[in-house]
């Protein structure tokens, strides 16, 4: 078993940043991929961004390129969602995620695969 916890959200005006924390234990060396997912009230949740385990290769959403960053400290066991010029449309609960198996190489199945494990999400909120 491998358990998430998020950390780092809160309330933040337009442009500004924030960083996302998601601090991994248990059996962390069976994850191969790991990602980052929202879910703003009356939506439906959506990939952000996806990370292999080793942190080589990376997917983002087209909506956040350009301005989030994921990486992983595998030393800490810790995923992070580096946020910058954050938008109100940004605002909503973050969850992190991994499974087992391999990431694919694309944005598409890696937002809509079955991810095993998911933390108990965390709020980000931007005012204009």
């Amino acid at each position: 078993q491998v358990q998430l916890v998020e950390s780092g959200g809160g309330s933040v005006q337009a442009g500004g940043s924030l960083r996302l924390s998601c601090a991994a234990s248990g059996y962390t060396y069976s994850t191969s991929c790991w990602g980052w997912f929202r879910q703003a009230p009356g939506k439906e949740r959506e990939g952000v961004a996806v990370i292999n385990s080793g942190g080589g290769t990376t997917y983002y959403a087209d909506s956040v390129k350009g301005r989030f960053t994921i990486s992983r400290d595998n030393s800490k066991n810790t995923l992070y969602l580096q946020m910058n010029s954050l938008k109100p449309e940004d605002t909503a609960m973050y969850y992190c995620a991994a499974t087992m198996n391999l990431c694919y190489s694309s944005s598409y199945y890696n937002f809509r695969r079955q991810y095993s494990y998911w933390g108990q999400g965390t709020q980000v909120t931007v005012s204009s």
